[in-house]
């Protein structure tokens, strides 16, 4: 059994401990068991054993699981469809439908939303470019724009 997994047997304050003991006895030593520590998420929720999303009993489940519905995610997003359409499943296959329809009615919305906030730039931009013609052509003809650093 790797040093490791004897240490995450007593739990956090084993890891404490050791980082505290190796900065008393050096300071590399305690540095070298903090980096350790924070790479390997030591103190991370659920680690060892603990249910990361109540479905799964380890590290490594979770770790596929995560794995399994990024790629679902990149297919999805890949043949143009829904990236909710394969989220994970509750096990609760109501909840799950109800979940896609809203997730749905929040896309189209936000679509909707999109293309009123285009009209109302293009709205904007049109009664903007509308002024600056009429107020151009309220301008008298004899006087021409200056130019600047241009010699006559």
């Amino acid at each position: 059994m790797p040093i490791a997994a004897k240490i995450d047997q007593f739990g956090v304050l084993a890891w404490i401990f050791l980082m505290v003991l190796g900065f008393v006895i050096w300071w590399p030593l305690g540095l070298a068991t903090l980096a350790f520590i924070i790479f390997t998420r030591r103190f991370g929720s659920g680690h060892m054993g603990y249910a990361y999303d109540g479905r799964c009993a380890s590290r490594g489940e979770y770790k596929m699981q995560k794995l399994q519905w990024k790629m679902d995610r990149m297919r999805s997003r890949m043949m143009g469809g829904n990236a909710y359409d394969f989220a994970p499943t509750s096990g609760n296959r109501a909840f799950d439908e109800y979940r896609t329809e809203t997730l749905k009615r929040l896309e189209d919305e936000q679509r909707e939303f999109q293309e009123f906030l285009d009209r109302l730039r293009f709205a904007k931009d049109k009664t903007e470019f509308d002024q600056f013609m009429a107020e151009r052509k309220e301008r008298p003809a004899d006087i021409e724009p200056k130019s600047e650093g241009r010699p006559e």
